[in-house]
């Protein structure tokens, strides 16, 4: 699960198209996954010329590797060279087993961080690592935050770069409890807007033209939560479902848990700044005080 949208339905775009060639290096394969938390659906990508590096796999819908053999023959493009992953969610991992079984002996890497289970054979990726394709280059950039072991990808020819889940096309990242943490998501956005970056590959919704704005905006609108959020705390409020009833209250009732996610990441931020406590309480909400 990766993202939530204010708008609702519109955030799935049945129209999205199913495969795209945004740049000469660059295809996108969609994951035929639609949801109000994917999107239209998952992108992989790939990239290069005709052994093209593929970028995530889907979630493992049985559509997608005929979708993909397809692509590839009408680019005249031979198979993958290899997998490489942005992160551990479903979403993103889950079609492993049948590009392996379709492609036999392809070799899938991802960083091997606070993994509890993998596919077999996973190759260990690391931050400033290069892997480099037919005609293309991508390096590898730690971005923790929405989750501990994400990686962006930096197309090294393009001077673009490959989100993952930090930088979305058209919605914001939930952080989730339990490998989540705003403050390392905050510290991810700031470095990748330090990159020479054009262009941003979002692994949901479309191609991101003004890379640079988009960062930007996403900073802005973590600030402007957070400002939401104390001035909540400020006015009475003191537990995560009364601040999404008022923060929220222009969001439709079934995003409101994606919502309360939200709301805990940036509480949980605030409490390790020390500018929050949180009194947990018995079968019922946490309760959060300003502190100073």
């Amino acid at each position: 699960m990766s993202v939530y949208h204010g708008a609702g339905m519109s955030w799935i775009d049945r129209d999205f198209p199913t495969t795209a060639t945004p740049s000469d290096l660059v295809g996108r394969v969609l994951g035929l996954n639609p949801g109000l938390m994917t999107g239209p659906g998952t992108n992989t990508y790939l990239v290069g010329r005709r052994d093209p590096i593929l970028l995530d796999t889907g979630a493992g819908v049985s559509g997608y590797v005929p979708l993909l053999e397809r692509y590839l023959g009408e680019r005249g493009w031979r198979q993958p060279s290899r997998v490489i992953l942005t992160h551990r969610h479903r979403d993103h991992l889950g079609g492993v087993s049948q590009v392996r079984a379709r492609f036999k002996g392809i070799p899938v890497a991802k960083m091997i961080h606070k993994d509890a289970s993998l596919p077999d054979a996973i190759d260990d990726l690391r931050d400033g690592q290069a892997i480099h394709g037919d005609g293309a280059t991508l390096v590898a950039v730690h971005t923790p935050g929405h989750a501990s072991d994400h990686l962006c990808f930096y197309l090294v020819e393009e001077r673009s770069l490959f989100t993952g889940d930090v930088v979305l096309g058209g919605s914001t990242t939930v952080i989730p409890s339990d490998d989540g943490d705003l403050l390392e998501y905050m510290d991810s956005l700031r470095r990748i807007l330090a990159l020479d970056v054009r262009r941003i590959y979002p692994a949901h919704g479309p191609v991101i033209e003004d890379g640079p704005g988009r960062i930007r905006e996403y900073i802005d609108h973590r600030l402007m939560r957070e400002r939401q959020i104390l001035e909540a705390l400020g006015g009475g409020l003191r537990t995560i479902p009364a601040m999404v009833k008022r923060i929220y209250a222009d969001v439709a009732q079934n995003l409101h848990a994606a919502a309360a996610m939200s709301v805990e990441s940036h509480l949980k931020k605030l409490k390790r700044e020390g500018r929050v406590s949180e009194t947990v309480e018995h079968d019922a909400p946490s309760r959060w005080e300003l502190l100073g």
